[in-house]
C-alpha cells in the first residue's frame, strides 16, 4: 500500500484527502518508481476545481521526481535503481506510483531529486516558450508576469542567458527584487504601478516584442498594450482566472498582434521532445546559467496547506511535497 493524496469530489484544497492506495506491479510499458520529490504546480489546482477535467476519483499532482524501484516485462531503457523525472502524468502525490516508460526522463547525476522535480514541469514549460513558441533571439525585449513564481524565475534567467532584455512584474517589492536578482532588467510591482505605462517608457513607446503571460484574467488585456506592432501575446496560464477574448479584432486594434495559447501537452507529444527540452534544461541548470529556487517545502499530507499557500500568492520560485 502507498500513501496517496486523492481528489474525489472538485472544490478547494479541502478536498484533497490522504489516502491508502494500492499500487500493482507494472504492466507492458510501463515503470514504477518510489517518489523522492513531487513538484507543485497552478495546474494541481485547475484539476482539483474542475477548470481542467480529469474524471474523478484521481490522485493529484502533475510533476516528481523518483526511484524506479520495478519494470514492466517489455520495458529496456529502464533498470531498478534509476533516478527519473517526469511531467504530465496526473497521480504525483503519492508515495508509489506508475509512470508510462517512455514519458519519463533520466536525471544526471550532479542534480538532485529536489531539483529535479521543482524544475522539470516549469523548467520545460520554459524550454517551448522561450525556444519553440517563439525562438528567441538576443537583443529582443519580453515582459515576463508573475517573475518571481516558479516558472518566471527560470523564464527571467534563461532569457538573459540568451540575451534578451527582461521586463518582469510582480506583486510586491520583495518579489520584485527577486526577478531583480534573477536578471530582470526593469522589474514593476503591478499592485503599486501601472505596468502599462512603465513597460511603454523603459521601451521609448515601441513595446515588447514577446509578453508571457501565467497570470491570466488580470493581466490579460492591459499586456496588449505593452506589444509592439505585430508582436506576440503568450497567455499560457491561469492564476487569476481563465482568459476570456471580448472580441478578436482586438488585436488588430492594438497592432496587428499575434496571440497563442500554448500547453505542455501541446508542445511535448513525443518522447523526443521530452527528451530535447529535458536535456536543454539540465544543461543550463548543471552550467549555472538557470537556478532553481525551492522556496517552500510541505510534507505530502500537508497537500491542501501547499495549495493554499499557491492559490493566496504566498509563496515565491518552486514549492515541493515531500513523501
Amino acid at each position: 500500500m502507498s500513501r496517496a493524496i486523492v481528489v474525489r469530489e472538485l472544490g478547494g484544497p479541502e478536498k484533497l484527502t490522504l489516502e491508502q492506495v494500492e499500487v500493482p506491479a507494472p504492466g507492458a510499458g510501463q515503470i514504477k518508481i518510489r517518489s523522492h520529490a513531487i513538484g507543485l504546480n497552478f495546474i494541481d489546482t485547475y484539476q482539483r476545481t474542475g477548470l481542467y477535467k480529469v474524471a474523478l476519483p484521481f490522485i493529484a499532482g502533475n510533476e516528481g521526481a523518483g526511484e524506479v524501484i520495478a519494470v514492466g516485462p517489455d520495458v529496456t531503457q529502464w533498470r531498478v535503481g534509476d533516478r527519473i523525472a517526469y511531467q504530465g502524468s496526473v497521480g504525483a502525490y503519492a508515495d508509489e506510483r506508475l509512470l508510462p516508460a517512455d514519458r519519463v526522463v533520466r536525471i544526471p547525476d550532479a542534480i538532485s531529486y529536489e531539483v529535479a522535480a521543482a524544475a522539470i514541469l516549469k523548467g520545460l514549460t520554459a524550454f517551448y516558450l522561450l525556444h519553440w513558441t517563439h525562438p528567441l533571439k538576443a537583443g529582443e525585449t519580453i515582459l515576463i508576469h508573475a517573475a518571481a513564481g516558479g516558472t518566471g524565475q527560470i523564464l527571467t534567467q534563461w532569457a538573459k542567458a540568451i540575451g534578451a532584455t527582461v521586463i518582469a512584474t510582480a506583486g510586491s517589492d520583495d518579489k520584485c527584487a527577486i526577478a531583480q536578482a534573477n536578471g530582470a532588467d526593469l522589474t514593476i510591482n503591478y499592485r503599486t504601478d501601472n505596468f502599462v505605462e512603465r513597460v511603454r517608457q523603459f521601451t521609448g513607446g515601441k513595446g515588447v516584442d514577446v509578453v508571457y503571460d501565467g497570470v491570466g484574467a488580470a493581466t490579460f488585456e492591459p499586456s496588449l498594450d505593452c506589444i509592439k506592432p505585430r508582436g506576440l501575446m503568450v497567455s499560457f496560464g491561469n492564476a487569476s482566472g481563465p482568459v476570456s477574448i471580448p472580441k478578436l479584432t482586438i488585436l488588430a486594434e492594438k497592432g496587428s498582434l499575434f496571440l497563442t495559447r500554448p500547453t505542455t501537452g501541446g508542445y511535448l507529444r513525443t518522447a523526443d521532445d521530452l527528451r530535447l527540452g529535458a536535456e536543454a534544461l539540465f544543461n543550463v541548470i548543471s552550467l549555472g546559467k538557470v537556478k532553481i529556487a525551492i522556496d517552500q517545502t510541505f510534507p505530502l499530507a500537508e497537500a491542501a496547506k501547499a495549495h493554499i499557500a499557491l492559490e493566496t500568492r504566498a509563496t515565491t520560485g518552486s514549492t515541493l511535497l515531500l513523501p
